[in-house]
């Protein structure tokens, strides 16, 4: 195998001379993917070990490491391996390598995984580097990767072979590691506050929970139409009725059949929760110092950058009654406007192309999302939502058209919904009925009653704070990233022909 004029006259296509020199590789040492290998330490922790080893220093220590190959110098006498933690130099020479092994080199191409055994050193340089005894070829990569520093330019195939970007582009297996330690760190938050997490259905017989469009799919042995979970809040809601927990959390993947954008993507992850014997004002509180836990675990701070903006995670975050921040956009004082008719044409006369039988509330709300949204940058809790379309909140005290409900924003994007929760069974029977007579005559005829959930309110539910917030969203801004696309690991995308 270590015949030179044997590789040389491999074919000059890429792809075809891996493909030989698996053959090869074959012929000469059979198995070519090899079930066990066992290395004594990652290269992160090989670094760490040997980290204050001085420059032209040999240790007489023997390890085991394992990687993927990135570059290879001098016919292979010097190459790079990376695993997931770091990368590390190997050194093979005929003073110190096997000949077996050195009759590998040959064989070896970037993009292959290979496993060394050797002496660990630093070099004059100061490289950290394996003198290699054996090489072990653990996988043969039979296409070649995309050019280390540029990686993959095109964005869709960034997407669509996330594999490659992550293995050529360090900031984006950054940004996913850091994904990890956001939904752990929730999780461990919520478990540290008293939460208990529990587990609810994907497949849901009647959808509900949000204003969504479901994905329909068919149960053969049931021989039910079902759902893909839109939101899981009413089985949480069930929980809390039962007394299994006073605090109940979530983190779930959502299902929603709607637009994809760089805020949106068909299935998404939501961490939801509900706190008896609390209010939307605790749940502010709870959102204030999750946030600013998370920002100090990634970036050591509760600011950071995104994009061009510095965002302070530090609390209190501003709160602002939506009523008072229209005002002050716009000058229309909602709380004197008295029905429907003078909040459209108060809304008209500014300037604004509301729907002809908009109600006062969703007056209020189209005006918030058209000039105060786009300017929330800083956190923010937006209070007192209308309760035309709040239809699972408590009302204000003293105010009926407004409800305990507070949506939390940052850099202008919806980052958490959360109430003071309705648990008035006759109520919440009243407002799901209209919210179902509003939904069929838009044309959602599969829309039905939760019945199953009703009789659970039925049996008493504990005065609560609900809250569901949007994962993905947050981690975008805490990894300053732009599109959603960047941190989901494999987004939805079209078919390659389409």
């Amino acid at each position: 195998m270590n015949d030179k004029t044997e590789a040389s006259a491999l074919s000059s296509d890429a792809t075809e001379v891996r493909a030989q020199k698996l053959k090869l590789l074959r012929e000469q040492i059979g198995d070519v993917y090899p079930a066990h290998f066992h290395r004594t330490m990652t290269n992160a922790e090989l670094a760490a070990k040997y980290e204050g080893l001085e420059p032209d220093t040999e240790t007489g220590d023997v390890v085991t490491v394992a990687g993927r190959v990135y570059s290879s110098r001098n016919s292979g006498m010097f190459m790079d391996i990376h695993d997931a933690s770091a990368k590390i130099q190997i050194f093979s020479h005929k003073d110190v390598t096997s000949e077996e092994a050195r009759a590998l080199l040959p064989m070896i191409d970037i993009g292959d995984i290979i496993g060394v055994t050797g002496v660990v050193r630093r070099t004059k340089r100061g490289e950290l580097t394996i003198n290699a005894q054996q090489i072990t070829m653990l996988t043969k990569s039979l296409l070649p990767m995309p050019e280390k520093w540029h990686g993959l330019s095109d964005i869709e195939l960034r997407y669509r072979k996330r594999h490659l970007d992550i293995m050529t582009n360090e900031e984006s297996k950054l940004r996913f590691q850091q994904r990890s330690r956001i939904v752990s760190g929730i999780r461990r938050f919520m478990e540290n506050d008293g939460f208990m997490e529990v587990e609810t259905p994907m497949l849901h017989s009647v959808y509900g929970g949000a204003t969504a469009e479901p994905f329909k799919t068919h149960h053969n042995t049931l021989k039910l139409d079902m759902y893909l979970r839109i939101a899981p809040e009413l089985f949480l809601k069930r929980t809390l009725v039962s007394g299994l927990t006073d605090k109940v959390f979530e983190i779930n993947r959502n299902f929603r059949n709607e637009g994809v954008s760089t805020r949106h993507n068909p299935e998404f992850t939501m961490m939801e929760c509900y706190w008896a014997y609390a209010d939307y004002e605790d749940i502010m509180d709870l959102v204030e110092r999750l946030f600013s836990t998370l920002a100090m675990s990634i970036h050591g701070s509760t600011e950071f950058a995104f994009g061009d903006k510095q965002i302070s995670f530090k609390g209190p975050f501003r709160r602002v009654p939506m009523p008072d921040a229209v005002k002050e956009a716009t000058g229309i004082d909602f709380l004197a406007i008295k029905t429907d008719e003078e909040a459209r044409a108060a809304s008209k006369a500014a300037g604004f192309a509301v729907e002809k039988d908009a109600t006062w509330g969703e007056c209020l709300a189209f005006i918030f999302e058209e000039k105060v949204e786009g300017t929330l940058i800083q956190p923010a809790h937006v209070t007192h939502f209308p309760k035309d379309i709040s239809p699972f909140a408590k009302e204000v005290p003293g105010e009926p058209r407004l409800v305990e409900r507070f949506e939390t924003y940052c850099n202008a994007w919806e980052l958490g919904n959360a109430f003071s929760e309705l648990n008035d069974p006759e109520e919440q029977r009243a407002r799901m009925v209209e919210q179902l007579q509003q939904a069929h005559a838009r044309g959602e005829k599969e829309k039905q009653l939760d019945e199953e959930f009703l009789d659970a309110i039925d049996q008493g539910m504990p005065p609560a704070g609900g809250l569901g917030i949007g994962v993905d969203r947050l981690i975008m801004l805490l990894t300053n990233s732009p599109s959603i696309r960047d941190i989901i690991l494999f987004p939805a995308r079209r078919n390659k022909a389409d």
